[in-house]
């Protein structure tokens, strides 16, 4: 079993930064991706940013240039660091583990941003 357990969301002025940690626990050898998906109400879920095990990025380019996700595997966790936030990135935001076909997600942390 996978356990992923996400901190760092709150309320931020448009402008602002936020990182969000992902703690992962368990079962987390022979992880093929780790990243981030957020979801706004009356939204899909959608990517925000990703990360391989062999170091490679993905990001939404909506947050291209204002974002940078990273991972220590001594903490085990994966943050994603958030700068000039603006309102459209209120959200819900998921971590999230792809590993050996199957995918696991956290419980979410809620980003809110203030105009």
């Amino acid at each position: 079993q996978v356990q992923l357990v996400e901190s760092g969301g709150g309320l931020v002025q448009a402008g602002g930064s936020l990182r969000l940690s992902c703690a992962a626990s368990g079962s987390i050898f022979s992880i093929n991706y780790m990243g981030w998906y957020r979801q706004a109400p009356g939204n899909q879920r959608e990517l925000v940013a990703l990360l391989t095990s062999g170091g490679s990025t993905k990001y939404a380019d909506s947050v291209k240039g204002r974002s940078t996700i990273s991972r220590d595997n001594v903490k085990n966790t994966v943050d994603l660091q958030m700068n000039g936030l603006k309102p459209e990135d209120t959200a819900v935001y998921y971590c999230y583990m792809h590993r050996q076909g199957n995918s696991y997600w956290g419980q979410g942390t809620q980003v809110t941003v203030s105009s």
